[in-house]
């Protein structure tokens, strides 16, 4: 799907994979790439600012060289110019990821989810979130492409513990018919973001700048999506290009959802070596105020194309209620994910806009997918 010269990288859909082990495909088709001279819909750092609705706050897999989570302790970061792709530089968790069930949809004070946030709209001002020094605690999981674990599949992630910044990047998997790991280049534009965070005081880190300075150092062959998200006391400022994403999710409901970037049909936008793709300035830069109890799910299209967010954050709700830490929220998150990616009859975000483009497909999208959740507290907490 990426063709050289042409920059027509239009995602990561393969079809063969697709109808054996994980959908039922009718008369399914590669959908056709859009070239990016003839791009739509691109937006010069679109700034949202959001007033969230507000609530009162509530108190055996082996690791993959692919999965990349930089645990960043101290302000120093040391890393081979040549992006080495060993884990020795990096803490990874090895946890399994299992789950065995399914958590309903859920309400709260007898409301959905949707009619509370039409009808509920108070400054998050109220929490005196100035007064409060607020702190993100991160952990993560990842599941590669059960045909890439070899190579540690396309996804990328960091964490920088004391930046409180969190990152993830999904390589586009259309370069493989070309003969191009794109997990190189996100794991390198992963990398040279760490860098950019840690060359940035660190109390006014901006993400937008970040992406950028990471875009400009990434010379590895591929394309990528890419989402960073910086937590300061009055919120989290974020940037997201593609199909990658994150949600805040407030007393099981979702109160904020990044939107998704394409140019057409499983054609996300991306980053790419070259000035034919998508640039930085495409992304879609946000500025979302949050409060303590707060928690943000951060993922590739390998969670979002499986799980609609009512049923993120019927997890969510759940596993915070069971008192799991980040890191074990994000094992249950990714579990539930590539148990829907295997489902060949249940409706999917994924096949929901497959059949909206056109084609006859059903079941989930078998991916890599890389789960990343923050639970926001203050220092009171």
């Amino acid at each position: 799907m990426a063709a050289s010269g042409s920059a027509t990288a239009s995602g990561d859909l393969m079809v063969d994979s697709l109808v054996s082990s994980c959908g039922n495909v009718a008369n399914f088709v590669k959908p056709i790439g859009v070239c990016y001279s003839d791009r739509i819909g691109c937006r010069s750092f679109q700034r949202s600012s959001m007033r969230l609705k507000s609530r009162e706050p509530y108190n055996h897999r082996p690791m993959q060289h692919g999965y990349f989570i930089f645990d960043v302790t101290q302000r120093s970061f040391s890393f081979n110019p040549a992006f080495d792709t060993s884990p020795k530089n990096c803490h990874a968790s090895s946890s399994p990821c299992y789950s065995d069930e399914f958590v309903p949809d859920m309400t709260v004070n007898g409301l959905s989810c949707d009619e509370q946030l039409a009808t509920t709209t108070v400054s998050a001002d109220q929490y005196d979130i100035a007064e409060r020094k607020l702190k993100l605690l991160s952990g993560s999981c990842y599941l590669p492409h059960p045909d890439k674990e070899e190579t540690g599949g396309e996804d990328a992630h960091f964490i920088c513990v004391n930046e409180q910044v969190i990152g993830v990047a999904d390589g586009v998997g259309g370069w493989a018919d070309v003969g191009v790991n794109a997990g190189l280049y996100a794991r390198e534009l992963m990398s040279n973001s760490v860098r950019a965070i840690l060359d940035d005081p660190k109390d006014s880190i901006d993400p937008a700048r970040v992406l950028t300075r990471a875009h400009s150092a990434t010379k590895a062959k591929g394309s990528s999506t890419a989402c960073i998200i910086y937590l300061k006391d009055e919120g989290i400022h974020a940037i997201n290009l593609g199909d990658s994403g994150f949600i805040i999710v407030r007393d099981g409901c979702t109160v904020f959802e990044s939107p998704v970037q394409q140019h057409g049909f499983n054609f996300t936008y991306q980053l790419e070596c070259s000035t034919r793709g998508d640039q930085p300035s495409s992304g879609q830069v946000f500025m979302i105020p949050v409060v303590p109890g707060d928690v943000i799910v951060a993922g590739t299209d390998g969670l979002f194309d499986n799980l609609f967010n009512n049923e993120v954050t019927s997890i969510v709700l759940q596993g915070t209620q069971e008192g799991l830490n980040p890191e074990a929220l994000s094992e249950k998150l990714a579990a539930s994910a590539r148990e829907r990616a295997l489902d060949r009859h249940r409706q999917t975000p994924f096949s929901t806009a497959a059949q909206e483009a056109g084609y006859r497909y059903y079941g989930g999208k078998l991916d890599d997918i890389t789960v990343v959740v923050s639970y926001i507290n203050s220092s009171t907490n």
